[in-house]
């Protein structure tokens, strides 16, 4: 009787493997994760693991570029809207629901948690993280830009000030998510963000059309 292949086994779902090592590199950072771990979370042999990531390295940085371009799609489909203040709203919205997907397909924000003390060979992830986050906030800042030459804003709006001020409620927002606070506390801090924002421009708005 002939012995079934060996191997990875048919049901082998490489997204949701990705996902639940980013799970335990979220937990515990690469250097804390073994690979004893990641095979039996992954519920695959040593071999297995190595055949489809190459090393414990290579699904680490594999999990890393994952989330990193997820979380780079909610801002470029954020910047797509018409209105600048949808912008702002999708960006903190999404950004919510990112960090705090269900704990069984999700890790929360991996590239601010533990995660990122640590180092591969081939990925720096500090670097990685800096360059994801660079690119956010050129895209907010271009939209912010553009939302002035289009009349959107005042005359005199700071972009740059503005996209610091959204970035910096974004980045907020994950490091509290990481801390355990659940969906809908952050939920409510990214809508009253979101008015503060937009009463603020409305105000400067106001100010402005006022002064003779």
């Amino acid at each position: 009787m002939s012995q079934p292949p060996r191997g990875r086994p048919r049901a082998f779902d490489r997204d949701r493997a990705v996902l639940d090592a980013a799970r335990l590199f979220w937990r515990r950072g690469y250097s804390g994760t073994s690979t004893r771990d990641l095979t039996a979370a992954l519920g695959l042999s040593t071999s297995s693991l190595y055949a489809a990531f190459g090393s414990k390295a290579g699904l680490f940085e594999e999990a890393v570029r994952t989330y990193a371009e997820r979380y780079r799609e909610v801002y470029r489909q954020a910047v797509a809207e018409q209105d600048l203040r949808a912008v702002i709203n999708q960006i903190l919205i999404d950004s919510v629901h990112e960090f705090t997907r269900p704990s069984d397909a999700h890790p929360g924000c991996l590239l601010s948690s533990a995660a990122m003390t640590d180092s591969t060979s081939t990925l720096d992830t500090t670097a990685y993280y800096a360059e994801l986050h660079g690119w956010n906030e050129r895209a907010l800042h271009a939209r912010i830009e553009r939302a002035a030459q289009d009349g959107e804003l005042v005359a005199g709006t700071d972009a740059t000030a503005l996209t610091g001020l959204v970035q910096s409620v974004v980045h907020g927002l994950s490091v509290r998510a990481n801390l355990g606070t659940t969906r809908e506390d952050l939920l409510t801090t990214a809508h009253l963000a979101h008015e503060l924002v937009c009463r603020q421009l409305a105000s400067h708005a106001d100010t402005l059309t006022r002064d003779p």
